[in-house]
């Protein structure tokens, strides 16, 4: 579906994801589903080549070694697996799920797409979409920088960058890139461009020129930097009109 909350709701209340590509254990919810986020940019879709089954009183196991194909890219990624699951609530559901790297030499970390790094841009727009300013905080490194549009205070932490957000996304903005340029290297990647904002509250369409630098924090794309400016010649227009003193 690249729906990382159905993904993440087969998860046991309790359960507790040790993922592939992230050293970070998640352990409920919002961290599992955070992980998804960013996986199924990917659009993997797996097959068990090798599995070893065991049954118990309300538990079962599945381990063995699982292949995934990326449709956006077309690569193939085999890895081991460890699933265990519990019957909840007259369901079976993942207690715990264990992926990692085959070890003899295989490596998954292929190097970021320009696609994917466009896509790291519809996670941070989701994100304003649930108008929620700790979802779209939680979007960018711990030690991020965001040069706001509307703002000149640099935001350099996690309690300034959520503030920023409580003002604007009472406006509620969804955002579209009009123009875009990718740059990338082995774990860090950059958009620059233009983008425009429609605000649902009051219908207004914003354009702005943006720069994101993302970097890898924990195994996942975050926002280090954030630039955000309003598009100058119009401004200058405005300012050349004003009348003189």
């Amino acid at each position: 579906t690249g729906d990382s909350r159905i993904v993440a709701k087969r998860y046991a209340d309790q359960a507790v994801l040790l993922p592939t590509v992230s050293d970070t254990p998640r352990t409920d919810f919002a961290s599992i589903k955070d992980y998804f986020d960013a996986f199924l940019l990917k659009e993997p879709q797996g097959t068990i080549l090798e599995g070893d089954i065991r049954i118990g009183d309300g538990w079962a196991q599945d381990a063995g070694i699982y292949e995934f194909t990326m449709g956006a890219t077309g690569d193939k990624v085999k890895a081991r697996y460890t699933y265990v699951y519990v019957y909840e609530n007259n369901q079976w559901k993942i207690a715990h799920h264990h992926s990692s790297v085959m070890p003899e030499g295989i490596d998954i970390a292929k190097s970021i797409t320009e696609d994917e790094v466009r896509g790291l841009f519809q996670l941070w727009n989701s994100a304003l979409d649930t108008l929620d300013s700790d979802a779209v905080a939680k979007r960018y490194a711990k030690e991020g920088v965001l040069l706001p549009t509307v703002s000149d205070v640099p935001r350099t932490d996690y309690d300034s960058i959520k503030a920023y957000f409580v003002d604007f996304l009472k406006k509620e903005p969804q955002g579209t890139i009009l123009e875009s340029y990718v740059t990338s290297g082995p774990d860090w990647c950059m958009d620059d461009g233009i983008y425009e904002f429609t605000m649902g509250a009051t219908g207004d369409k914003v354009k702005a020129r943006y720069s994101f630098v993302y970097t890898l924090e924990g195994g996942e794309w975050k926002i280090a930097h954030h630039h955000s400016s309003m598009m100058p010649e119009a401004q200058l227009a405005a300012s050349a009109e004003l009348p003189l003193p």
